[in-house]
């Protein structure tokens, strides 16, 4: 009997001494709406909005607060001068990738997206070198896209100026190349399996972003509860068979001394390193990373150009000025290039401002701090999870005047000349900015080019009617449904 009173009062001291750290890490926590048992600050929040919500917040606490995700504490850095400091100058500190709970049951802490430690910086470096290596950032790539880019005019001269639904084509382009890096090979647009790949990924970015996802992400108990999470899962999966296939067609044919694509690259390193048990370079972490490739560099191209033909039908006059730039500088005899774009500076301002105001990616993906940290007089421990409002910086009135607005302006100075600045950040910042950045900014520019080269843009509508809100916009901003007339010129 008094052994178990000394156990007891032992395991009350313990659960004491558990709660009374939890306290003081919390009392240095920066400030924050107090949270409620269980659900935290949930029911102050937006779940449709969360960007909204947080530049609210930020008018109270500053551009440094701490709200509650359920249970769990999350620090906002709102601002550019937060975001910054932060993710930049202390960019090794704040590194790591917060915990989302229904991306960490698919990848397991595999991939490059989502891993954290040894595992991302080793493939993080090894997926830069092979994409360079694949002609990211080069000559070869801007071939390759250009020629997506014209294949892609073939399909909507296809339409026959009828009205149709962009999305699914614009998906086609990104696509077709990130396949060329990844398969060495490129699918026919009409291609069923290519028609159900698109499938899979454009559910799982319109899943992904919506409430009851962000709910699942915050309360992973849900689960085992009905729910779209399981057909998330289940297209998951099949993605998963598909890229395993190719992996296996990749091992049948692998020469070690001439690779010929990313596979390819990744099963070489996994020969040079199967003698070490300690190895990060696993078939489960090929498999995950290439779904990571693709979704980095497939979806988030391909809701951006279909953001930006919405935006072009809504303002003619900009698409107006965007073409006449076009047949002063390119002409309608040759594809645009890269070098172009210096040359054209209303174009490259107009892209940048479609990037800008669409807001793609609001919160940016959670990061996590690596170590215990000081942060402008706080306290922030290890693991605690780190949300940047990318929103707070691309729509800063102090840079982007009338932020709310759409214009090309934000990015000119008054000479017309394009206007560079800090605060274009939407591909995030620091260690963790997108690999691909160099990649889509050459896709976005190259595809809208070449599409206003040969086309003029009909609405079905007047476009003072057309409202470009996104329908949700959790992880990623979604774009609402919309058809088009593509009237060849």
């Amino acid at each position: 009997m008094h052994l178990f009173i000394v156990l007891v009062i032992c395991l009350s001291c313990l659960v004491f001494i558990s709660l009374w750290k939890r306290s003081y890490a919390k009392q240095k926590l920066p400030p924050g709406p107090t949270p409620l048992p269980i659900v935290g600050n949930l029911l102050q929040l937006n779940t449709k909005n969360i960007s909204k919500s947080m530049s609210m917040l930020a008018k109270v606490y500053g551009p440094v607060f701490t709200v509650y995700l359920g249970t769990k504490p999350t620090v906002v850095l709102h601002g550019y001068q937060a975001v910054k400091e932060a993710l930049v100058d202390l960019g090794e500190e704040f590194a790591g990738r917060g915990s989302l709970p229904l991306i960490d049951r698919i990848t397991q802490g595999s991939g490059l997206a989502f891993s954290n430690g040894e595992i991302w910086k080793q493939t993080r470096r090894f997926s830069l070198t092979v994409l360079r290596n694949m002609g990211m950032g080069k000559k070869t790539i801007e071939d390759r896209i250009q020629e997506e880019a014209l294949c892609l005019v073939e399909e909507l001269k296809k339409t026959n100026a009828s009205p149709c639904d962009p999305s699914s084509l614009l998906f086609c382009v990104p696509c077709n190349v990130i396949c060329s890096i990844i398969f060495q090979n490129r699918f026919d647009y009409s291609d069923q399996t290519f028609q159900t790949l698109n499938k899979y990924f454009h559910e799982n970015t319109r899943l992904s972003s919506t409430p009851w996802v962000q709910l699942y992400n915050i309360f992973p108990i849900l689960h085992y509860l009905p729910g779209i999470h399981h057909q998330l899962f289940k297209n998951i999966a099949l993605q998963k068979k598909f890229v395993l296939e190719k992996v296996q067609e990749h091992q049948e044919s692998l020469d070690v001394n001439n690779p010929r694509d990313f596979i390819d690259y990744f099963l070489i390193k996994m020969k040079k390193e199967n003698h070490d048990k300690e190895s990060e370079f696993t078939m489960d972490h090929l498999i995950i990373t290439i779904l990571d490739v693709f979704s980095a560099g497939t979806e988030t191209t391909s809701t951006t150009l279909t953001f930006g033909l919405l935006l072009l039908l809504k303002y003619p006059e900009i698409a107006a000025k965007v073409r006449e730039e076009i047949e002063r500088v390119i002409g309608r005899h040759r594809s645009p290039c890269m070098q172009d774009r210096s040359l054209m500076p209303y174009t490259d301002a107009t892209v940048h401002e479609i990037q800008r105001y669409i807001d793609l990616v609001p919160t940016s993906l959670p990061r996590a701090v690596t170590q215990d940290i000081q942060f402008r007089g706080y306290l922030i421990p290890k693991g605690t999870s780190i949300l940047p409002s990318l929103s707070s910086v691309l729509y800063d009135d102090k840079v982007f005047p009338n932020p709310e607005n759409f214009d090309p302006g934000h990015f000119l100075d008054e000479s017309g000349n394009f206007k560079k600045t800090d605060y274009f950040m939407p591909f995030s910042t620091g260690k963790r900015i997108c690999v691909g950045e160099g990649l889509a900014r050459m896709e976005l520019f190259l595809v809208l080019t070449t599409i206003l080269q040969h086309f003029t843009l009909k609405p079905l509508v007047d476009p003072k009617d057309i409202d470009p809100t996104p329908v949700d916009n959790g992880i990623v901003s979604i774009p609402p449904f919309y058809e088009v007339c593509f009237i060849p010129v």
